[in-house]
């Protein structure tokens, strides 16, 4: 088993831009600070759901958050 190292650097970042706290993004998306944390460092997976809502409150891309991409913009 391996432990994953990724690290959701974008949606830190985002979040630190706001000036937000993690328990205030844990409390939008209706999750624990504690697993909130864990998206951020990657040492637990995303849930589609959590990206949608993620995504949708910066208003940037799913790549965007997942590292993907550092173009912010949604395609329609």
């Amino acid at each position: 088993m391996t432990l994953r190292t990724t690290q959701y650097r974008h949606i830190r970042d985002l979040r630190e831009d706001a000036d937000l706290t993690q328990g205030y993004i844990a409390k939008m998306l209706g999750c624990s600070q504690v697993a909130y944390s864990y998206y951020e460092i990657g040492k637990r997976d995303i849930p589609t759901d959590i990206l949608i809502k993620l995504a949708n409150f910066y208003n940037v891309s799913i790549d965007y958050l997942l590292d993907q991409t550092n173009n912010k913009k949604r395609s329609m």
